[in-house]
């Protein structure tokens, strides 16, 4: 007596609604309605929730919906909708599809909307019912290149398929409830005999059907005997090896049961459960058994989890199956994933063997439905606001920022000291530029520098083996030799402009130039005055010479140079030059660079060389017309016009010249001044020397030739 009532107990509380084995509906999650009320099937809510990781999963982000006017579409495609914007997946249309519907161009609005449409995956949300009269429209078009996804209602109706559905279903996609198998079911079912239970009109009914035999006498059939074996027969009754929706009333039986078991435990005169008082089986009612049910955990024979949420919510299990469309028209479904709630986060979804799945429309590769593809890195994606999230645009990286992931909403600048490369993906080292000796420029201004060096020497070694002759002597050989050492210091000091700048280079070659320079000018402005003052000699009563004679030539060349020694003295003292970096001229490089420090200890040094040379040119231009015995004034002229004009147009381009053209129009004006001092004063020497020796004579010196003006 007591086991029958426990039985009642079970049924009641599983046929009274309070544990349901297939209500679905997300509405029935809401504790404040239904506080009773438990199911063993999952809410249709982490079905949504499933379709959408799937979605994600293979990028689909663009993606359309059909639907039906039922409780169950609506509710289910307004949840896929909200949970499919949280993670970037858009819906570009919503169609309705009615069984009711009176409109005769429905399914050609339907048809022609697919065919037009960028999506190439379609959910098809609706009741099996409605599935069945959906596809029976669709068999008189031809659907091709789209990736359908089903929902629970119908993806596992094997028997929706045909040969002319085969564009439509072939590769379709959905979550099933999980395939099981009962324990001790297959057993009980293939040895049920009516015998069993005689009183059984339905038993004997299926007996019948099954074996085409009559318990009463019939004229059309044989007698049944009862002793058939079902084991013989094949038929949906009797496959009975996996269960989908049915093992969820097995998970509900056994639950009541657990909660029975439960709620009979006692330990000490309570309940270890609830800490309440004990009850026997007499005192067992529908309501206790339901308050132990949300404290119920356990997993069945057949490896099925059991246990209930704040919700009243079990562990949602979904397979994710594979449509494989025979030639003949028969569908396979083929399990390829599964979806477990239980699972961490992260870990809910799990994918099979990629290699096995067919796509929709036979394609040999995963569909791609996106509104836009991903913006590259190098550009940014930028919303659009009449269109939705997905269909974004991609805007290329302004000048000098990159992005280096997809799909980046800005773009980030590079450091001062980065460029982005040619894609704007990464931000590389700016390089950097300075004058070198392995380019063509520093090398040809390099090649220059020692030609100056060689021809100064040259003429040394000519005049230092000629000295005896009139013409070296003429032109006072001392100072000449000096000149020439000077100028041989000019065409090397040229050479400390090119090369990496550092703090000692930049401090060398700006206080070389300086003081090399005005060695040189001091010796050809000694020379000058030389001029002057032997023309001054030849006067009747004239002892000037007295006054400027070896010792005092010496002394004004060093004079001349001291000073410009503690220009330069000061100027490194105060605010020396300095290696610096320059990242304001050009964006996408790093000009290397000697900066002057104090400018006015640069300017300074120009200053000082360039009233030496305006005062030595003024001099020597006063003496131009004097004897041809002393006609080296118009050679020292013509090399200070030549100096002056260099250095004129050189201020103008050294301020106007970017990075390293600056150093070479600064060695370009170094290396041309000398030229131009060595090729005036000394190249017609050198060339009587060598060519005209005949001319080299005392009488040939001394002789008269009108003057000539310039």
């Amino acid at each position: 007596m007591q086991s029958s009532f426990l039985e009642f107990i079970v049924l009641h509380c599983i046929f009274s609604s309070k544990v349901s084995h297939f209500s679905t509906c997300a509405c029935l999650s809401d504790k404040r309605l239904y506080p009773t009320f438990f199911r063993t099937v999952p809410s249709d809510r982490f079905q949504i929730i499933a379709l959408v990781q799937l979605m994600k999963y293979f990028d689909w982000r663009w993606v359309g919906i059909i639907s039906s006017e039922e409780l169950y579409a609506e509710q289910g495609t307004a949840e896929f909708t909200k949970e499919a914007m949280k993670v970037g997946i858009c819906v570009e249309y919503r169609l309705l599809f009615s069984t009711t519907s009176q409109i005769i161009s429905q399914s050609d609005a339907i048809v022609e909307t697919l065919r037009e449409s960028s999506s190439k995956v379609v959910l098809l949300f609706m009741s099996l019912s409605v599935t069945k009269s959906f596809l029976s429209k669709m068999d008189n078009y031809n659907i091709t290149g789209k990736q359908w996804l089903g929902s629970e209602s119908w993806i596992t109706q094997a028997d929706l398929a045909s040969v002319e559905r085969k564009d439509i279903l072939q590769g379709a996609m959905g979550f099933a409830l999980p395939q099981a198998s009962i324990p001790g079911l297959a057993e009980f079912l293939l040895s049920l005999k009516p015998s069993d239970e005689p009183q059984s009109d339905i038993i004997k009914a299926i007996w019948e059907k099954f074996f085409d035999c009559s318990f009463s006498p019939s004229n059309t059939s044989a007698m049944c005997t009862g002793t058939e074996d079902l084991r013989t027969v094949s038929s949906d009754y009797t496959d009975v090896t996996h269960f989908r929706p049915e093992n969820n009333v097995y998970k509900a039986v056994y639950l009541v049961a657990y909660a029975l078991h439960a709620l009979l435990q006692c330990s000490n005169g309570s309940n270890p459960t609830t800490g309440r008082p004990c009850v026997n089986k007499s005192e067992v009612r529908p309501k206790l058994v339901l308050e132990h049910i949300q404290y119920v955990n356990f997993t069945t024979q057949n490896g099925a989890k059991v246990f209930f949420d704040e919700n009243g919510e079990s562990v949602a299990q979904y397979d994710l199956v594979n449509w494989q469309i025979n030639k003949d028209g028969s569908a396979e479904i083929v399990n390829i994933g599964q979806y477990d709630t239980s699972f961490p986060e992260g870990q809910k979804f799990t994918l099979k063997d990629t290699a096995k799945i067919v796509w929709g429309g036979n394609s040999g590769q995963v569909p791609r439905s996106v509104c836009r593809e991903p913006c590259p890195p190098g550009s940014r994606k930028a919303i659009n606001k009449f269109q939705p999230v997905c269909c974004f645009d991609c805007i290329e990286c302004p000048e000098g920022t990159i992005s280096n992931q997809t799909n980046s909403p800005d773009c980030l600048i590079c450091p001062p000291e980065f460029w982005p490369n040619e894609k704007k993906d990464q931000c590389l080292p700016k390089p950097i530029e300075y004058l070198s000796y392995k380019e063509v420029m520093g090398a040809l201004l390099t090649g220059f520098s020692c030609v100056g060096v060689f021809s100064s020497l040259l003429t040394s070694i000519i005049f230092l083996a000629h000295k005896e002759t009139p013409i070296v002597k003429a032109n006072n050989s001392e100072l000449s030799f000096m000149l020439l050492f000077s100028l041989t210091l000019c065409f090397l000091c040229s050479l400390t402009f090119i090369g990496r700048p550092s703090e000692w280079s930049c401090m060398l070659r700006h206080t070389a130039f300086g003081i090399t320079f005005v060695l040189c000018i001091s010796c050809v402005l000694g020379k000058t005055i030389v001029v002057l003052m032997a023309f001054r000699a030849t006067l009747p009563g004239s002892n000037v010479m007295k006054w400027f004679g070896p010792a005092q030539q010496r002394l004004s060349v060093l004079t001349f140079t001291l000073i410009q020694v503690v220009i330069c003295i000061l100027w490194l003292t105060i605010s020396p030059p300095f290696a610096k970096m320059n990242m304001k001229y050009y964006k996408e490089k790093i000009i290397l660079e000697c900066a002057l420090g104090s400018a006015v200890g640069f300017w300074a040094v120009l200053s000082y060389i360039g009233l030496l040379a305006l005062l030595c040119f003024i001099l020597a231009f006063l003496a131009r017309m004097l004897p041809d015995s002393f006609n080296e004034a118009k050679l020292i002229t013509f090399s200070m016009l030549i100096f002056c004009a260099v250095w004129i147009t050189f201020i103008p381009a050294y301020v106007s010249s970017p990075g390293k053209f600056t150093v070479a129009v600064e060695i370009f004006a170094i290396l041309a001044s000398s030229f131009g001092l060595l090729a005036c004063i000394f190249f017609p020497k050198c060339y009587i020397i060598i060519f005209r020796p005949e001319q080299n004579s005392k009488k040939h010196l001394m002789g008269k030739i009108p003057p000539r003006t310039l």
